[in-house]
């Protein structure tokens, strides 16, 4: 089990302890310092079963000044991610061949 988590994110902390308290062991990626290659990325967004869009922080300021309002294709939309990883809705979890966003964090109790 891995989660892509930002330790000032109070989502993504309670969903790590959500994790933690259940046992389980779990990687944690600090994707704000060490951003998931491109694959990696296109696969976790496969397992959401959403568009990369969706998996977009519409209310940071770096998407309101460089991103609202354009039409982008997947993949551009994931380079954007890739540029500023603060764009990526936090956190993602990911469990073999499943993926939770922990928005609520009890979320991830279909993982556990």
């Amino acid at each position: 089990m891995k989660i892509y988590h930002n330790p000032r994110c109070r989502k993504s902390r309670e969903t790590l302890a959500l994790i933690e308290s259940a046992g389980k062991s779990v990687d944690v990626i600090l994707y704000l310092e060490e951003m998931p290659s491109k694959k990696e990325l296109k696969e976790t967004i496969a397992l959401l079963g959403i568009k990369p869009e969706a998996l977009i922080r519409k209310g940071e300021s770096i998407f309101k000044e460089e991103y609202k309002g354009k039409a982008l294709t997947d993949n551009q939309w994931i380079d954007a991610m890739i540029k500023h990883p603060k764009l990526m809705e936090r956190p993602i979890v990911v469990k073999g061949k499943q993926a939770i966003i922990g928005r609520p964090p009890e979320n991830v109790n279909a993982l556990l």
